[in-house]
């Protein structure tokens, strides 16, 4: 297929540009780091592409989500853009990365553990999602609806924890491994450590996004394994790996975000089963 990715020299985007060129597509690659503006892109081109995957936005881990909510808020101008292009050339399929941060933030508060469904976000209603970030993903699944009437036969991936070893270290998972390969201890985690995430690999991510497309889904699906882990079963696992066990430091005063975020994985298990654990994860990030 001949394909635009944007976004791809981020960290999805790298992976993703890998797996469409190892399948043999033609891909068009645009990304700031290239001096390629997505916003410029989709206002000024009239390409028409077998599918476009929009992998572009602003992102930097909870520090940004909580610190700088108007950057993140920029992303609504990208992606409100990105569906104008696709209706404008007649780009019959794409993909538009959601979030989980898109999900109601009351379910996912201490307590007992709620997984979620696709079906817990309702459009038309909305719930307060996670912070501005949410509200712009919430904003972009509402605006790809107006784009699938137009004709554009749209994925929209709710990843949940993605990760991999060439992750930015703003994310929780590469801190801690570097945190691990340092032999930190104390081994400081944000929070109480008692907060739960579900964590999925970086080549599952990118397995699942295209076996989507391949497959002709449409419309939110979870990307996740379901598996609820702690942060400090995160640490435990992670030291564990490295071979050391040290004490646990909490940190209070630091962004924490939701409590439980763990997704319902049913239909992506239609269509792709994960490959990596979160342990042979750990393994390869400390390159075990």
């Amino acid at each position: 297929m001949r394909v635009l990715l944007t976004g791809a020299a981020g960290f999805v985007g790298r992976h993703l540009h890998q797996a469409l060129d190892a399948r043999g597509d033609d891909v068009t690659a645009c990304d700031l780091v290239n001096g390629q503006d997505a916003l410029d892109l989709f206002r000024t081109d009239t390409t028409r592409y077998d599918l476009a995957i929009h992998a572009a936005a602003i992102v930097g881990g909870r520090a940004s989500i909580d610190g700088s909510p108007l950057g993140v808020a920029t992303n609504l101008a990208l992606d409100a853009w990105y569906f104008r292009w696709l209706v404008r050339t007649g780009t019959p399929r794409a993909v538009f990365f959601s979030s989980s941060a898109a999900y109601p933030v009351e379910y996912q508060q201490p307590g007992e553990i709620r997984r979620l469904y696709e079906d817990d976000i309702e459009l038309s209603d909305p719930q307060l999602p996670d912070a501005t970030y949410g509200w712009a993903k919430l904003t972009g699944e509402r605006l790809a609806q107006y784009a699938a009437a137009e004709g554009c036969r749209i994925t929209i991936p709710r990843p949940f924890s993605g990760y991999g070893a060439d992750q930015a270290d703003c994310y929780p998972f590469p801190a801690f491994i570097q945190r691990a390969k340092a032999r930190q201890d104390p081994f400081e985690i944000w929070g109480d450590g008692e907060s739960t995430r579900d964590w999925i690999h970086i080549d599952d991510l990118v397995g699942a996004t295209l076996a989507a497309v391949d497959q002709d889904v449409t419309g939110p699906i979870n990307l996740g394994w379901g598996r609820a882990t702690s942060f400090n079963d995160l640490a435990r696992l992670v030291t564990k790996a490295a071979g050391y066990q040290p004490r646990l430091q909490h940190r209070s005063d630091a962004p924490r975000g939701v409590h439980h975020r763990v997704c319902d994985p049913s239909r992506m298990l239609d269509i792709y089963t994960p490959q990596v654990s979160l342990e042979d994860g750990i393994r390869r990030a400390l390159g075990r």
